[in-house]
């Protein structure tokens, strides 16, 4: 097989089978998906949700190629907060680690006695309590465009000034049902955690969470993480390919919840999943890699995202833990 990575039409031809296999094997995963809801009592999953995929990969060569439902846009939703650690990494450094760990929680991503048990302290940037101290340093750094602003213009310039729109439905909603996330600033403000008011801290998440891509725009805004060799003349900074090394070390251990332990023996890449249906992977020094499609697993993992990044992991043979293939 060529090299996908100076093979266009390789890497094309890799991401068609990889679209044929999902939507092979997508009936006897709905099928799955509704017998794990009967049990659990919950209400069955949409079919057509499970007709739905797309996927895109961006090289370190500059290439972007996809195929499936690649131009369907979503709300990144918990995505977002790979970058906008990226923004308060880059703000404040180190010392962010002194307000939250980088450890998996082994606890719901909105566990509010996980957050008591360690006094205010959230267990990674990733779960809820954790992403809302981080928009407490955003609203901290302040700035003329203000704190909504930081992570959109973030990925603004990463995708080359491309007009960043927001999803209405995921504003409203976070607005008016937020009262657990703001129960979690609550217990953080008790222990000392939080600095700003907490609606102000909560408006700058909700926005974060309603920034919408599709694959293609997210596989591309993901290339800051490929850690590029910074003296290969690509004007890659040491400093943000420390801060890239930091950030996929916490996706690879945090980035699918209660489910990253699985993703990591399944696909082998860091990640990074969000309740929309999209999950961002890196393959590093080779791709950024975005899929989507929107039934969830229990864990909040696309059932479908998780099967086509493990497919395109043996098609290709990425994976941070070695090669299969020599």
């Amino acid at each position: 097989m060529n090299n996908p990575l100076q093979d266009t039409r390789a890497l094309k031809a890799i991401l068609e089978e990889v679209v044929e296999d999902v939507r092979n094997a997508a009936p006897g995963i709905y099928e799955k998906a509704v017998r794990q809801a009967e049990e659990c009592d919950k209400p069955p999953p949409k079919k057509a949700d499970f007709e739905k995929f797309g996927i895109a990969v961006y090289t370190r060569m500059g290439e972007l190629v996809s195929a499936g439902n690649a131009g369907v846009g979503f709300p990144i939703q918990s995505i977002s907060k790979v970058f906008a650690l990226e923004v308060a990494l880059e703000a404040v450094g180190e010392k962010l680690w002194k307000r939250m760990g980088r450890e998996p929680s082994g606890d719901p991503f909105n566990s509010i006695i996980d957050l008591e048990r360690d006094r205010g302290i959230p267990r990674n940037p990733f779960i809820n309590a954790g992403a809302l101290v981080v928009c407490d340093i955003l609203v901290g750094i302040g700035g003329n465009a203000g704190p909504n602003r930081h992570v959109v213009r973030l990925l603004e310039n990463l995708l080359e000034d491309q007009s960043i729109d927001l999803d209405k439905t995921v504003l409203e909603s976070d607005r008016t049902g937020g009262d657990l996330n703001r129960s979690l600033m609550y217990m953080a403000r008790h222990y000392g955690n939080l600095n700003h008011p907490v609606e102000k801290v909560l408006d700058a998440y909700i926005h974060q969470c309603a920034i919408t891509l599709d694959c293609r725009g997210l596989a591309k805004a993901g290339c800051f993480l490929m850690l590029d060799d910074p003296d290969d003349g690509d004007e890659v900074t040491v400093a943000a390919a420390r801060r890239a090394r930091r950030i996929l070390a916490v996706m690879m251990l945090c980035g699918q919840y209660d489910g990253s332990g699985d993703f990591a023996y399944r696909v082998g890449l860091p990640a990074k999943s969000g309740v929309g249906g999209g999950i961002l992977a890196i393959a590093p020094h080779r791709a950024s890699i975005a899929v989507w499609s929107p039934a969830l697993d229990p864990m909040g993992n696309s059932w479908l995202g998780t099967l086509g990044l493990e497919l395109l992991s043996k098609k290709t043979d990425w994976s941070v833990f070695g090669r299969a293939r020599h």
